[in-house]
């Protein structure tokens, strides 16, 4: 059954040849009743051919004109009908051309009143800076009678936005030219836009700041009675949420107190409260003589309260959960810009990101314990853990000294033992470096040419990098050595302990150092040579392992990332790529079994190391050990005759790593 043109309904005719397959839309000539009524002559038409072909008979309404951010103009749904019949049920089209005048007041409304338009021209920036600043006051005396109403600003651009303006470009194209002859056109005044009194909103009873000793916060207000953040919000960067106190807050802001205190009151029992009748007098009177901030705001109200009725009020009786949100303050909890927590007790958001505080403890160790650049040991004993009580709980932090590159050493404040103990090493090292004399001169006498032509010849090209690596081993291995034999290079007597050890022991050091890099690289140099050239198919992947495991093996600061005691291993290592080397022609796919089995276990590795990590901590050093297992087990596969460090199998590594995890 088809629906035809006022309201008619009709079938095809069984004798139609579209009786069978009935389309969607028909056209038929001609229309007889019978036993129903048939249509006969039929044709399958689309019916947007109806709106081409009877475009004068076609009705069309515009529904739910609206303006579009996106787009920047007013948006309307066409709906096109035939004598009842919907050919085009809703198609999005431009309102303005249709109807300018409606389009003109809805772009009006939504875009320039409603601030939607998103092209900022300097007369939208300029008031809806006006706006925002009428608005922050509306916030802090919590009234909306301040900014005029939306009507009022909706005459305003009407009386100079001439007619034909409905969507972005057109204003924008207007604006500017008749900008040449009136700069300030459509530039509101702050009067303009004021409809209420703004006098009593002074920087003194509605103030930006809170200021609670050396601490200056931020107040934000906000007036929204369900909000989370209704009222006024003291704004605390996380690093310095633990040196704020609790003391103070009671008291409010200046504007807000009188009315708080009229609320405390009103919370009391009946039995209290009805000594204090109009509980908006009594708050009257006590903030007429108070010494505000003196003390906490029950124990002034008390003492006044008393004076002047001879009833005491013991504190426990008290109920500020009773007072409405906005006369409770609200802490904003900010990691830079990013709010970390709100809440109205102050105590328990403390107590909630205790963890995190201790990343920004810096400021509560004072300068001793954190200072941006040390020369030398001229501070006091270095303890391994600060302890800081506050609020009823308990904050850690771990100082050490830091390497922050290019000879530059700091102290600074971490909220980890094991990256404390990391980072104080290598900060202990710098700072003995920079007191005692470089052992470069020593290599240069003792040195054999071919151990320097090594040097020089390395693949980074810069031989005082690699010097500089070399002593930083070094350096590092009398260092490990004394903390083995417990020195914990926390106070001055052991630093000066260190330096000496460190003066009369580098020069020998280094050069021992020196002669076992010079292996590492004429061994790193031949494979990387033994590797260039023509590479069958059979032995690309083998190969491609050899490349990575030598490019983790020998690279710029391998010495002292890996320690001076690693050296004889990574010479093994890289005779042990020889070996491979050589046998690889022989069976490559016994090879590329193995290499897959180590690929493997390296990845799984890998993971635990990410894992460690993404929670920002330092990986232990039983878990990096697991990479020198995997290493051994290569020489298991490939050059069984140098030996292995320990007895290692790929099931051992296996477990090693479960255990990790």
């Amino acid at each position: 059954e088809y629906q035809g043109t006022r309201q008619s309904r009709f079938h095809i005719f069984p004798g139609s040849g579209l009786f069978g397959k009935p389309p969607k839309w028909v056209v038929t000539a001609e229309l007889a009743e019978t036993s129903k009524l048939y249509a006969r002559i039929n044709a399958d038409i689309d019916p947007l051919w109806v709106e081409e072909a009877a475009s004068h008979l076609v009705k069309k309404q515009y529904l739910e004109p609206h303006f579009e951010k996106k787009k920047g103009s007013v948006i309307a749904d066409e709906q096109v009908t035939l004598l009842g019949l919907i050919l085009v049920p809703r198609r999005r089209v431009q309102y303005g051309p249709v109807v300018p005048v409606k389009a003109r007041e809805i772009f009006i409304r939504e875009a320039l009143v409603n601030s939607q338009l998103t092209r900022k021209l300097p007369f939208i920036q300029h008031n809806l800076k006006l706006i925002s600043d009428i608005q922050a006051l509306e916030a802090k005396s919590r009234r909306r009678d301040i900014l005029v109403d939306e009507e009022v600003l909706f005459e305003a651009y009407d009386r100079a936005i001439p007619e034909g303006i409905y969507n972005e470009k057109l204003l924008a194209g207007w604006w500017h030219k008749a900008a040449k002859k009136e700069p300030k056109l459509l530039f509101f005044e702050r009067d303009d836009l004021i409809a209420g009194e703004t006098e009593h909103i002074t920087e003194n009873e509605y103030p930006e700041f809170w200021r609670q000793g050396n601490l200056r916060l931020p107040l934000s207000y906000h007036f929204e009675p369900n909000a989370e953040d209704d009222g006024v919000s003291v704004n605390i960067q996380l690093g310095i949420l633990n040196q704020v106190k609790l003391e103070g807050f009671d008291w409010h802001i200046p504007a807000l107190r009188e009315e708080r205190i009229a609320h405390l009151i009103k919370s009391l029992p009946k039995a209290l409260r009805r000594n204090f009748v109009p509980a908006p007098n009594f708050a009257g009177a006590i903030m007429a003589d108070v010494e505000p901030m003196q003390g906490r705001l029950t124990d002034a109200m008390a003492t006044k309260l008393r004076r002047m009725t001879g009833v005491t009020v013991p504190e426990e009786n008290w109920d500020e959960s009773s007072l409405p949100a906005h006369l409770r303050m609200n802490f904003k909890i900010f990691d830079g810009k990013k709010l970390v927590s709100q809440g109205r007790d102050l105590q328990s958001l403390q107590q909630q990101l205790s963890g995190k505080v201790q990343q920004r403890l810096e400021k509560t160790a004072g300068d001793d314990i954190s200072r941006e650049q040390v020369d030398s040991w001229d501070f006091d004993d270095l303890p391994e853990v600060i302890t800081e009580r506050q609020q009823g709980f308990e904050l850690k932090a771990y100082p050490g000294l830091i390497n922050k590159g290019k000879g530059q050493v700091a102290l600074q404040l971490f909220d980890n033992p094991e990256q404390a103990k990391q980072h104080h090493k290598t900060g202990v090292r710098e700072l003995l470096l920079q007191q005692i004399p470089s052992p470069v001169k020593h290599l240069q006498k003792s040195l054999s040419n071919k151990a320097k032509l090594a040097m020089y010849f390395n693949p980074w090209g810069k031989v005082d990098a690699l010097i500089a690596d070399c002593i930083a081993a070094a350096v590092d291995g009398l260092i490990q050595e004394q903390i083995e034999q417990g020195n914990k290079l926390r106070d001055k007597q052991s630093f000066g302990q260190l330096k000496d050890v460190v003066r009369a022991n580098l020069n020998e050091r280094v050069e021992k150092i020196a002669l076992e890099v010079e292996q590492c690289l004429l061994l790193s140099q031949q494979v990387r040579k033994a590797l260039k050239g023509k590479i069958p198919l059979d032995q690309i992947q083998s190969r491609g392992d050899i490349q990575d495991q030598l490019d983790n093996l020998v690279f710029a600061g391998f010495v002292s990332a890996y320690g001076s005691h690693r050296l004889s291993d990574i010479v093994r290592y890289l005779k042990a790529i020889q070996r491979r080397l050589e046998k690889l022609p022989v069976d490559p796919n016994k090879d590329r079994l193995m290499t897959l089995t180590l690929a493997n276990l390296e990845e799984q590795y890998k993971a635990v190391v990410k894992a460690y990590e993404n929670k920002g901590s330092v990986v232990p050093d039983d878990v990096a050990e697991i990479r020198w297992m995997i290493e051994e087990l290569r020489v298991s596969f490939f050059a069984q005759t140098l030996g292995t460090k320990y007895p290692v199998s790929e099931k051992r590594v296996k477990q090693a790593i479960e255990a990790a995890k």
